[in-house]
């Protein structure tokens, strides 16, 4: 037998379709519409020309001038960067969203995405054998780290009106005496926990289980948990350059938490790959986060454009979840969601469904740039004409 039981029993993650035979207008995988700045990529093109060396070196493997850069930048704009004021001379961050202390570098732990991240704070933070929480409908890949690191699940079904039911997952926390998980706004709905609603649930939990709050979304309209910190030694909160900084290409993510608990998933990191980063990873990421104004401007544009386009939906007669991230997530009676992906498909546009029993007649829509969510709304309207 050539491979392992455990092999066996994997349910690989199923990204956003990544089509070869056309050209598509791609809104199927929740990437950010807009090119990394001219700042990151000058930086970037500085790099190999001046330095071409270093290609061929190893890199910093504790990505010190990247963790620097990522902790003022969270200091400059609460963390929330759609809420964050821009001046000729400075990116603060909204009243509601400032940190009641210093974000420090050894606060910081960068990976290859945060996908590697959760990984790594799976293996750090849960037990084999113990049960950890998470709502039934959330991020796909927590189901695959916890297949992987064998890792049984208890999911907690979300509300009818699709919000995480925060009491039963802190019960359910308490009989199995374990962690859980929850993306905060959650996917694939965009729905959020206000911070109160965070702090209150810390509160009720045991401040010896992990609580893991994953903001891969929260710079489009959420409330970043960062200011809990301050009074939370259990809490990791998980982050990415893939959305708001428009980096779904340079796979960066990093956790912000107290210096112990980065220092434990260092250790794991450290048992597996000593060199996580790549040498243009970190530049890049050290660029963007100096050039944070474009990328406020950016999260502006993508929250204004999903508004318009949640208006849209209901004008349309859809059912959509108001979102706080930068997807919407419809359905309209009457109408398959396998249908409505394939007919817009057709016109050009990929958007998201997923086969999955209890969400399988919505579609998720990541918000484009003006231009193409006007193709999109003239693509939807043919569409309706089409399947009525």
């Amino acid at each position: 037998m050539l491979v392992s039981n455990r092999m066996k029993g994997l349910h690989p993650y199923v990204p956003g379709e990544q089509p070869k035979d056309r050209v598509y207008i791609k809104l199927n995988a929740n990437e950010n519409p807009y090119a990394p700045s001219k700042a990151v990529q000058k930086a970037v093109l500085n790099f190999v020309k001046k330095y071409p060396e270093k290609l061929g070196l190893y890199p910093d493997p504790d990505s010190n001038e990247l963790h620097a850069a990522i902790a003022r930048m969270l200091n400059q704009t609460g963390g929330v960067l759609c809420r964050a004021k821009v001046s000729s001379k400075e990116v603060s961050p909204a009243e509601e969203d400032k940190i009641p202390f210093t974000v420090t570098p050894d606060m910081i732990y960068t990976g290859n995405g945060s996908d590697e991240v959760l990984s790594f704070v799976f293996y750090a933070f849960f037990d084999s054998g113990k049960k950890f929480v998470l709502p039934q409908f959330t991020y796909s890949f927590y189901p695959v780290y916890a297949g992987f690191y064998d890792i049984p699940m208890d999911q907690v079904p979300l509300k009818d009106d699709w919000s995480l039911d925060k009491e039963e997952m802190l019960k359910r926390a308490k009989q199995n005496d374990s962690g859980l998980i929850f993306a905060n706004p959650n996917a694939p709905t965009g729905l959020g926990l206000s911070r109160e609603e965070v702090r209150q649930m810390l509160l009720n939990s045991s401040p010896d289980q992990i609580f893991i709050v994953d903001e891969a979304y929260v710079d489009f309209g959420g409330e970043s948990c960062i200011p809990l910190l301050k009074d939370f030694k259990n809490l990791v909160i998980v982050r990415t350059f893939s959305k708001s900084l428009c980096g779904a290409g340079q796979r960066l993510g990093y956790i912000v938490a107290s210096p112990e608990l980065v220092n434990v998933v260092t250790t794991v990191k450290n048992s597996v790959n000593h060199f996580p980063l790549d040498a243009l990873a970190q530049v890049s990421g050290t660029a963007a986060c100096k050039d944070i104004s474009y990328y406020v401007n950016t999260s502006k544009k993508v929250a204004e454009e999903r508004d318009a386009f949640y208006n849209f939906l209901q004008e349309k007669g859809f059912y959509v979840i108001k979102s706080q991230t930068n997807f919407l997530f419809a359905k309209k009676n009457g109408i398959k969601g396998e249908d409505l992906y394939k007919s817009i498909k057709e016109r050009g546009i990929l958007i998201r469904h997923f086969n999955t029993p209890g969400i399988e007649d919505f579609v998720r829509i990541t918000i484009g740039t003006k231009e193409q969510m006007q193709k999109l709304k003239a693509a939807f309207e043919d569409t309706l004409d089409t399947l009525k």
